[in-house]
């Protein structure tokens, strides 16, 4: 069995749209012995959710509250950002934080607060898979350290150079999630660091998603996460044992303070083996 580790992973709407109380959970769930702490990327949400906090504000202050949690954006929308911001807020937050980012990606959804269509942006999937594909090839260059010279369909980066690196060596660890049924994710995913799969119903779902996984990642080194979210009252044991490496307690859009105090001071799941 993998070892399982234990992240909050927190919307951050009305009771946890204030960066100074996330990063006191942040620092108590370390205290507590969690692994990680990561945050929802979302401009605004549907009713009644009436406050939202930025994400990279809210990490910074989870990276200076911290010492040893893994933090990062789960998951952020990159057809809406822009590359080149990106590289430079992942390499700053990850030298800020000593190489304890991980960046979460996704499609994203107009679904709960319109936050694609009432901003302009691109609301077509397949426009959108297209611009985070090259959104992650940006990245990848950018945190090399050697400048960029990028032409592509929605994005120009004209002999830029992106210093200072980022700690992690190549680059900052990227999870992409998706459906589990959704090929064009996983297949993603596989060039990536990890997966983050929506919606799991069951840990044999899971193992056949591993299984893809590595089949497409045949020849591929290094190591490889597969992060679950599930209800606070779930067993993760059991996806562990289908390989899961994460796990982070679902926690509702407008979840109460106190709700987030309870699941942390409850602990992290069992290590399991390693």
């Amino acid at each position: 069995m993998n070892r399982l580790r234990s992240a909050l992973w927190l919307p951050l709407f009305d009771d946890l749209a204030d960066p100074r109380v996330v990063a006191r959970l942040a620092a108590d769930a370390e205290e507590a012995g969690w692994d990680g702490c990561f945050v929802w990327d979302h401009l605004c949400w549907r009713a009644p959710i009436a406050q939202v906090a930025d994400p990279w504000i809210t990490l910074t202050a989870i990276a200076t509250a911290t010492e040893r949690l893994r933090l990062g954006p789960m998951v952020s929308t990159l057809a809406r950002r822009r590359p080149a911001k990106v590289a430079r807020e992942t390499a700053t937050l990850d030298r800020l934080s000593d190489g304890r980012l991980t960046l979460g990606v996704g499609l994203g959804s107009d679904r709960f607060g319109g936050e694609l269509s009432r901003t302009g942006e691109q609301i077509d999937d397949r426009r959108r898979g297209r611009m985070l594909d090259e959104s992650l090839a940006i990245l990848a260059a950018a945190w090399s350290g050697e400048p960029v010279r990028h032409r592509g369909e929605h994005y120009t980066v004209d002999d830029i150079a992106f210093l200072p690196r980022p700690v992690q060596r190549p680059g900052v660890p990227v999870w992409a999630a998706g459906f589990p049924g959704n090929v064009k994710p996983i297949r993603r995913a596989a060039r990536l660091d990890g997966f983050f799969p929506i919606n799991l119903e069951h840990p044999d779902q899971l193992a056949e998603v591993v299984a893809t996984l590595t089949e497409l990642r045949a020849g591929l080194t290094g190591p490889y996460d597969i992060a679950i979210s599930l209800p606070v009252d779930a067993d993760p044991l059991p996806y562990a044992a289908a390989g899961a490496t994460w796990w982070l307690p679902a926690l509702d859009p407008g979840v109460r303070l106190d709700t987030v105090r309870g699941v942390l001071r409850d602990g992290p799941a069992s290590p399991g083996g390693d």
